[in-house]
């Protein structure tokens, strides 16, 4: 696999019981100013599914889908929950790790999606341990492409409507880091509609679809991409609707809460017929696309203006 004798998966992380729900949030929103009134509304999402995220279970997944398909031994660290990247980094430096390829669960450009997995590495390599390279975006790239067309071709299949409308779905992110993603800006927002476009595609459609936005969690005075998926769903026109997440890569707690419990129960009071498709997860078009970028030459990194740091509001 080209020049790297490892690979670290580094991932965002999740809470794995109960107890672990208001630290793992702690974590994430640290030095964010987030209220904790809506801390505890989050965390009454993960406590609805017994205080698990479900993307601690699909590292370990495709952690295990991947090893049949490289030679090099899969190291896991995550940025906001055990396993804690730092820990990872120094048990690959006490195993002799020199170079790693480094696959961030994230495929698009932004800060949030690529920028902090820059400072991540930073923040976690250790002197003396192994160089740590990160891998390039993939949201075009034709495993990530296949893998969500052959799972949106199974949710139309499900519906069994032929004239279902695709609606792709992403995280929303702030405006102002909308328009600085990327050397230039706008990469986030452009990078997504070629994803999105590249799967309608390839599974031969010529209808209209749409790219849409969930999650937000900032002051309802910081404007975010719009529309929501859930202020979509009441004003289409479309007589039948398929998500598709094609901002995430597996299905995380935003997917199944936002998507799975919200837009279920909305569609369903609107009449709407809805499905949703599959993130990539473990796939094996997008199994293989890992070691096809880990034997890709060694990508350039992003300078160091690119997709900045959002200015906090401190608490």
């Amino acid at each position: 696999m080209g020049n790297y004798d490892a690979l670290l998966l580094l991932s965002f992380g999740g809470p794995e019981g109960p107890d672990d729900v208001m630290p793992f949030l702690e974590n994430v929103v640290r030095g964010r100013g987030v209220p904790r009134e809506r801390l505890l509304e989050v965390a009454e999402h993960y406590q609805s599914f017994g205080g698990v995220s479900p993307i601690n279970g699909q590292n370990r997944d495709l952690i295990e889908a991947l090893r049949p398909e490289l030679d090099v031994p899969i190291y896991w660290g995550n940025r906001n929950w055990q396993p804690f990247g730092e820990d990872t980094v120094r048990r690959m430096k006490a195993d002799g790790v020199r170079k790693a390829a480094v696959f961030a669960t994230s495929a698009f450009a932004g800060y949030s999606s690529c920028r902090q997995y820059y400072e991540d590495i930073a923040r976690i390599s250790v002197e003396g341990g192994p160089e740590l390279v990160k891998m390039r975006h993939f949201g075009d790239h034709p495993g990530f492409v296949a893998a969500m067309a052959d799972h949106t071709r199974q949710a139309l299949d499900r519906l069994g409507r032929d004239d279902a409308r695709l609606v792709f779905t992403a995280h929303s992110i702030p405006v102002s880091m909308a328009e600085t993603a990327g050397p230039s800006g706008g990469l986030y927002e452009a990078q997504l509609r070629r994803s999105a476009e590249l799967v309608s595609r390839a599974l031969g459609r010529d209808q209209p679809w749409e790219l849409v936005w969930q999650s937000r969690s900032g002051p309802p005075q910081v404007p975010w991409l719009e529309p929501d998926v859930l202020d979509h769903l009441r004003k289409t026109s479309a007589p039948a609707v398929v998500l598709v997440p094609i901002g995430f890569v597996s299905d995380h707690m935003e997917v199944v809460f936002d998507l799975d419990v919200e837009a279920r129960q909305l569609a369903a009071e609107l009449g709407l017929p809805l499905e949703r498709a599959a993130t990539a997860g473990t796939h094996p078009a997008f199994v293989r696309m890992v070691g096809e970028l880990m034997a890709e030459p060694e990508p350039v990194p992003c300078a160091l203006t690119c997709c900045p740091a959002p200015v906090r509001r401190q608490a």
